[in-house]
């Protein structure tokens, strides 16, 4: 973990999020949390969350309107489905994403990352 210290917390953080394929917000991870550790608060949930993302570790799925959710899977570069009825989010794994020529980018700008998100109905909302 590339946090600056590795606390208890930290770590019990870090699991709930590699454990779980739901795609959680900060709330959630709370409630998983508070399971073994009943003491920690919120707060320290969302600045841990925040040094996984800032460290690599995570990546934050961003609704309007909606709150925050995370994805601990950063490093198989896969994508994401969309349920527009009941916000579910699923893992796409999906070898090659749509590639973007450069002369399609605006001049000297640097790709750092590329999200591919489908939207439609899952099964139960259809």
């Amino acid at each position: 973990m590339t946090m600056v210290r590795n606390t208890r917390q930290r770590q019990a953080v870090l699991q709930a999020l590699q454990t779980t394929r739901s795609h959680p917000d900060a709330a959630s991870i709370h409630k998983a949390v508070r399971q073994d550790l009943p003491s920690i608060s919120l707060g320290t949930v969302y600045r841990t969350l925040d040094a996984l993302v800032a460290g690599g570790l995570a990546v934050t799925i961003e609704r309007a309107g909606q709150a925050t959710r995370y994805d601990f899977r950063r490093d198989d570069h896969h994508h994401h489905a969309v349920c527009r009825s009941c916000g579910a989010i699923f893992d796409l794994e999906v070898k090659d994403a749509p590639h973007l020529p450069p002369s399609q980018l605006p001049s000297g700008f640097q790709v750092a990352d590329v999200r591919l998100e489908v939207h439609g109905f899952c099964a139960e909302c259809q």
